[in-house]
């Protein structure tokens, strides 16, 4: 487990009211829902990744292993208040499918994610390098990463889901919150965190 809080983490950890109930899918250790359980509300963590499930379990927070691909159905119409996914809608199949789930577990949503049309990344392509960030820092044979986005095209995604973005939080290198508009963050931003409504 983490010494320390990812930055970005912090930032979604203030996003999600006081005795709300979570589901954070792809929890990893469970670093978020230990925060959260601190600040008064309950969660379950979804992780299939057998080391961080069982440092998940080790650390005391609800954890099972599901698929997020094929088992979300298993989770009930708004049986939760917020669905976070931090860094993992990349990781997934059909990123579509996931996010449509999600709306159907919770009213709100919180999606983070990192800006794969980040300028350092488009200079190394050109350069004829495959992009390489702290927050893509896998070569490009041994990445989780099936996805690749720009936010611009995140966003159109969420909207033609009927997701509205209540909050959006471009994030610099360091995952602190960087003020920037919608154009500039496209390129600027090295990932960006999004709070969502589901539209129903």
């Amino acid at each position: 487990m983490s010494d320390t809080f990812r930055p970005d983490l912090e930032l979604i950890a203030q996003l999600i009211p006081q005795d709300s109930r979570v589901l954070d899918l792809g929890c990893g250790d469970g670093e978020l829902l230990r925060r959260l359980i601190r600040k008064g509300c309950s969660g379950t963590g979804v992780e299939i990744e057998p080391s961080e499930l069982v440092a998940a379990l080790r650390s005391g927070v609800d954890v099972i292993d599901l698929d997020l691909n094929s088992q979300l159905n298993e989770f009930a119409d708004d049986s939760y208040d917020v669905v976070v996914l931090s860094r993992t809608l990349q990781n997934v199949q059909k990123p579509r499918d996931v996010l449509e789930q999600i709306s159907r577990i919770a009213v709100h949503c919180v999606v983070s994610m990192p800006n794969f049309t980040h300028w350092s990344s488009r200079a190394r392509l050109l350069s004829g390098r495959m992009p390489m960030s702290k927050d893509l820092p896998y070569q490009w044979y041994e990445t989780p990463n099936r996805h690749y986005t720009s936010l611009r095209d995140l966003e159109r995604l969420f909207r033609s889901l009927d997701l509205r973005i209540d909050r959006r939080i471009p994030l610099n290198a360091r995952g602190e919150a960087h003020v920037m508009g919608n154009l500039a963050s496209n390129a600027l931003a090295s990932s960006a965190v999004y709070l969502l409504r589901a539209n129903r």
